[in-house]
């Protein structure tokens, strides 16, 4: 849920208080809630990446599976082990592996999982890729630049690079 800060002060009981305005009706919430212990996480606020941007991203995917006669499939997950802040590396024991893999997979097609050894016994690191739905804007970005990019080593017409920009910057960070 989007909201602003509105007001901070501290308490004289050495407590804090923060007050919020919220862009959502939250009295139902509230009155579910308002006795009770909450957890609240405070972050800043960016704007979901464009679904124009994701079609766009398809679009690329679908000319160059044609070209290079892969699937889909192959040419999206390919990309997106190939750009940076999209994965996350663990530490699992060896017996929880194939079950860790297996479980992410499950997310959607662009949750991949690699695993690769570890210098710890009995244990081995796997890195988790999160499909293209989690990604912010600067995420998007990449990896339509990362498209953009093998469509034209392969001779592939793609958006003229200020229309490309435009679609990328009108869903920026609000």
């Amino acid at each position: 849920m989007q909201a602003q800060i509105v007001d901070f002060a501290p308490t004289f009981s050495g407590k804090q208080r923060l007050t919020l305005e919220l862009t959502a009706d939250f009295r139902e919430d509230y009155d579910r809630l308002k006795d009770k212990p909450v957890d609240v996480t405070v972050k800043p606020y960016r704007k979901k990446r464009s679904l124009d941007a994701n079609a766009y991203a398809w679009v690329l995917i679908d000319k160059i599976a044609q070209r290079m006669r892969l699937t889909k499939a192959e040419v999206y997950r390919d990309h997106i082990r190939t750009i940076g802040g999209v994965s996350e590396t663990v530490c699992v024991q060896d017996r929880a592996v194939e079950r860790l893999c297996t479980a992410w997979g499950k997310n959607g097609l662009g949750w991949q999982s690699e695993p690769f050894p570890s210098k710890l016994d009995g244990c081995t690191n796997v890195t988790l890729y999160y499909g293209s739905s989690t990604y912010d804007t600067a995420q998007m970005s990449a990896l339509i630049d990362s498209l953009v990019q093998t469509c034209k080593t392969l001779g592939i017409e793609t958006m003229s690079p200020e229309y490309l920009e435009n679609l990328i910057r009108s869903y920026g960070y609000a």
